[in-house]
This record gives structure tokens, sequence and C-alpha cells, in this order.
């Protein structure tokens, strides 16, 4: 079998770009083509397109929107390296960062100038993102002077506004109803904003939060310690406890020491992130603008910019724009959304080869 699809990098992750008319409708049957498209379950996916790690082993599903308020909608998928699991639990902001120009480029969506606007439906939160695409002449431009750290070359920013990203999968800012809990002794702060996170300081587990990810992935006892804060933070919130489930993530923090707003680690879930989630930097920038938080409590926040927040990562650094408007009964700010920049582009445009015994599809599927 062959199946169009496009390889794209998102931010700091690559995958696969589908149209869903070229895909099973039924999940199953979905869930095992994308498997055997990735090559997993294996640890090299050397029979397929993953890269051997869980930030280039991702999915993006594509369709024309069924809402009137978004222009395009699509799914993402995180497909599991070694297991045979497909998790469209969770969203990747990275990855996000390509559906506009992919639908753009394909005629989704037409093209203005000198940027064209394209609202997104999320379809595994059910929320909307605007998404800005430089298109000089009405064509998607991937050129310009624009520096993600963790991306070795510079390209056209792509902004992306998300509106209200608050209790994504659980309903709350706070699902647990406080901006701290204890678990297993140790302070935490459960936070659902763009993604239910669960937030720890670095000190808590003997570290600095100023770890490389190598030094972070090698060191067996403090993973198992952060997998079981994270299964108990899960059970707190409401959400699966089960093993290596994408939500809730989980992030030790630190104070910042490269003149950002925060440090911090991010995990997904069983090894250290090399950059950033931006779903998560969001959820974290969140739980800095919260007050009593563990995150508000060693954040330092720019005075001349409060509602920017800066990351602190193994690679650099990720800003954040967290937006709040007064609640009209109380007067306390609300968080209403946030707002980055990013970029994406095309890597390879072709068809993905999968071989039937990978399936297991019905002859029916299969002429579908």
């Amino acid at each position: 079998m062959r199946i169009p699809c496009v390889l794209m990098r998102g931010g700091s992750s690559k995958g696969l770009f589908f149209f869903a008319k070229d895909l099973p409708s039924d999940p199953a049957d979905r869930d095992r083509m994308l498997l055997a498209a990735m090559g997993s379950p294996d640890a090299r996916q050397i029979d397929g397109m993953g890269g051997g790690n869980d930030h280039s082993s991702k999915v993006v599903i594509v369709a024309p929107s069924s809402q009137p308020d978004a222009d395009v909608e699509y799914l993402f998928a995180q497909v599991s390296v070694a297991r045979d699991l497909v998790d469209v639990l969770p969203n990747s902001g990275n990855m996000l960062a390509g559906v506009a120009p992919f639908a753009i480029e394909y005629g989704l969506v037409k093209a203005s100038s000198p940027v064209t606007k394209v609202r997104i439906l999320n379809t595994n939160s059910q929320k909307i993102v605007e998404a800005t695409v430089q298109t000089p002449g009405g064509k998607v431009t991937y050129s310009g002077n624009f520096a993600v750290d963790g991306v070795p070359h510079k390209c056209a920013p792509i902004a992306l506004q998300f509106f209200d990203p608050t209790g994504t999968k659980t309903g709350r800012l706070l699902p647990t109803g406080s901006p701290r809990d204890v678990i297993l002794g140790i302070s935490v702060t459960c936070i659902d904003f763009a993604i239910p996170i669960v937030l720890v300081k670095a000190e808590s587990f003997g570290k600095t939060g100023y770890e490389s990810k190598q030094e972070l992935d090698d060191d067996p006892v403090f993973l198992k310690s952060l997998e079981e804060i994270r299964c108990a933070g899960a059970r707190l919130m409401g959400l699966s406890d089960a093993p290596g489930l994408g939500i809730p993530k989980i992030a030790i923090i630190a104070p910042p020491r490269e003149g950002g707003t925060i440090a911090s680690r991010y995990f997904v879930p069983s090894n250290c992130h090399p950059v950033f989630a931006a779903t998560g930097a969001m959820a974290l920038a969140a739980a800095c603008q919260t007050p009593d938080t563990i995150a508000e409590e060693i954040a330092v926040l720019n005075q001349n910019m409060p509602h920017q927040v800066v990351i602190e990562h193994p690679s650099g650094q990720m800003a954040c724009n967290i937006i709040s408007s007064p609640d009209p009964w109380t007067g306390i700010p609300k968080l209403v959304g946030a707002a980055l920049l990013t970029s994406a582009r095309p890597l390879l445009v072709g068809d993905v080869f999968i071989a039937d015994h990978c399936l297991g599809l019905t002859q029916e599927a299969i002429l579908s």
C-alpha cells in the first residue's frame, strides 16, 4: 500500500502529515496503519518513517473543518516507538505549527498577502487556534530570520494564538481545586492549560533543574520517582494513571539563571525533552501567572512585560505570552489565551509504503 503524506518539521519536532480522506475512518484500522507507517513497535523504527524517539514519531491528520468557526481541523497522534500504541489524548503545539502552511499549500485555505490567517480546530481538545503564516505574493515562504532554539537554521515565523486553552482535558485550570498539592511527601502543582501537567521543583529530587537531557535520562531512579509522581498526579486530576500515557505531562522547575523567567526540564514521559513542548510551555507559563503555585513562587517575571514567560530549557529558551482578561464579576484577571512564535517547513513530499502484513486490515478497509 502507498499513502500520500508530507514529512514536516513543526517547531522542534517532526512527523507525517496526512489528509484524513486518505486514512481509514475506523480508529483501530487507522492506528494500525499509522504504526506501520512509522515502523512501530520497534526501538529503531527501522522499517518505517519514525526517527526512533518520541519527538520524531508524530502524526498529524488534516481535514476541512466541520465547524463554521474554523477553516481546517486536525487530529494529533503520538505514535509510540517501542509499544503497539497510538495516543490521541495529548496535543502537540510543535506539530500544530505545520498545519496552517500544509493547509495553504494543498488548497484547503486560500492564501492572501503578505500574511494568511488560518483558524484551526484541534479535535483532540476541541479548541481553536489561529495561525498567522508568512505568504508574500500569496505563496507560503519558509525562509526568514526567526530562530527556534533547538532548531539549527532560521526560518519564517509562524504566530500561534490559542483561544480559551484552560481546562483542555479536565475542564478546570486547577483540576484538584488547589494551586498546590502534596504527592508522596512532595509539593506539586497540577494545572491544565493547553495540556494537563504536573510541576515539581527540581530540588525535591536532589536536582538543580539545569541538568542536560542526557544527565537526566541516565538516572533511572530519578525517572522512576518522576513517573510515580506523574501517575499519582493523574489520579488527583481525574485522568488515567496508566503508565506511559501522554497526559498528564510532568516537568521539573527551578529559578532562572540565564535571564529568563523560569528554568525547566519537560518529560515525554519516560525521558527528557531535548527542547520544550509548545503546549507544555503554555501550561508552565500559565502556572507562573497563577497565584500560589510552585511555579509562581520561583518565577522571575519581567515587570516591563509581565505577561511574557521565558522558559530556559536544555537547548536554549522559549517565550510564551499569556493573555488575561478581568472577570466581569470579580475583577480578578482570568487566563483566556496564549500566544507564541514558532516555525515549520516541509522536508519531504511523497507516498509512504506500508506492507500489507503490518496492517491486519480487512480487504474492504484496504480497498476503501
